[in-house]
């Protein structure tokens, strides 16, 4: 019996990376008898960016209206929530001052004592919860009072201490505003940030609005800066990159009928008696979406998808063809192989989600993610597979 396989890429792929995977494709599975035939729908119905790239704040720019101290701004704070306690282990790492033969307790521990003793006040308590984030705001500050970066930092404290103040208040809001995030709460605005800070910072000294430690200054912050203001600059270039692969997705999802019905054409235009599909990430979520929307008769007997997200899409009521409780019609092969590396974030099971059609197989490419995605149609292992289900 003569078989045609046709190929569909997934998201992201243009010309060139096509080509050369379709000729991987053709090498391992041409055979007599046996005609891949490829459906290439990157440049017909992939993304692109219609206006130019005008959407994009800074396309084809330079500068982008910003200050440095903008770009300051936003790279410390970019650090601090990661890492809310890296400014006290800067300050750490600082020479301890001079002390004289003053009596009394010393800076450090007179520091310590009452960064560790602190409460908010009425007026920060009612800052941060009006914000909703208050059970943040005391974890976060128990985590700091608590905090071995705070301990060395105390050791480096002069009388004054405005600056370690300020970065106590600073770790504080970054881990508070961390912790919300981890729990799913919407980010606040800089504007928001800095007025909580300003609320917390007036506790723990005098002065109402303190001035920024110049801590950054000294260490990282030049190549922070640097690194912001490339990354804003750039961001024309950044999305050139991010395009094809989230903007294919995101179209599919609004308008893949496009895509459906160029791998209808092109199994319709294939030759033989039976036609294996074969396709890669979303080209496997449009192909299950086209088989159980259109019965394209009995000719299309088998299904190979690698790296799907089909089975998710469906789980979270994303696939556009069938929504739960319904389930793939009869019409659909109820041949499937569902190839994933469970290394591969955008590979999914279909076994146990359409048990009546789809048979699933483990492999490991040996990369990580994203390089696990692509990186199939080198793996011995998926062309074993392939080839034992196609036989």
């Amino acid at each position: 019996m003569e078989r045609s396989i046709v190929f569909v890429h997934g998201t992201g792929v243009r010309a060139e990376s096509y080509n050369a995977t379709f000729e991987v494709v053709r090498a391992a599975l041409g055979k007599p008898g046996r005609e891949v035939r490829g459906c290439f729908w990157g440049a017909e119905e992939g993304a692109k960016f219609v206006c130019g790239g005008a959407s994009v704040p800074g396309y084809g720019e330079s500068g982008g209206g910003r200050s440095e101290a903008d770009d300051e701004s936003i790279a410390v704070w970019g650090v601090l929530y990661a890492d809310p306690g890296y400014e006290l282990r800067l300050l750490g790492l600082r020479p301890a001052p001079t002390s004289g033969m003053g009596r009394g307790t010393p800076p450090p521990r007179r520091f310590l004592n009452s960064i560790r003793a602190y409460q908010p006040s009425t007026d920060a308590v009612a800052a941060f919860r009006t914000r909703g984030l208050l059970d943040d705001l005391g974890d976060a500050l128990r985590t700091v009072q608590e905090s071995p970066e705070l301990r060395d930092a105390a050791a480096t404290v002069d009388e004054n201490g405005y600056e370690h103040r300020h970065a106590v208040a600073r770790a504080v809001v970054a881990a508070t505003l961390s912790a919300a995030a981890e729990r799913g709460a919407d980010a606040v605005d800089g504007l928001t940030r800095d007025a909580l800070l300003a609320a917390l910072s007036s506790d723990l000294h005098s002065q109402s609005r303190a001035l920024p430690g110049k801590v950054w200054k000294a260490a990282a912050m030049p190549a922070l800066r640097a690194l912001t203001r490339t990354a804003a600059n750039r961001r024309g270039a950044l999305s050139d990159g991010v395009l094809p692969m989230t903007g294919d997705i995101l179209r599919y999802q609004a308008r893949g009928d496009g895509v459906r019905q160029l791998i209808k054409r092109t199994i319709e235009h294939a030759p033989g008696e039976a036609v294996t599909v074969l396709a890669h990430s979303l080209g496997g979520v449009a192909c299950v979406d086209l088989l159980a929307m259109e019965d394209l008769g009995r000719r299309v007997d088998q299904l190979i998808t690698v790296g799907s997200q089909a089975p998710f899409f469906y789980e979270c009521g994303a696939l556009a063809s069938v929504e739960h409780p319904k389930t793939l019609p009869g019409h659909f092969p109820r041949s499937w192989l569902n190839i994933y590396d469970p290394w591969d974030l955008l590979a999914y099971r279909a076994a146990k989600v359409f048990p009546q059609h789809a048979s699933d197989i483990e492999v490991s490419n040996g990369q990580p993610f994203p390089f696990a995605h692509s990186a199939y149609w080198s793996n011995s292992k998926v062309w074993d597979a392939i080839g034992t289900w196609l036989n």
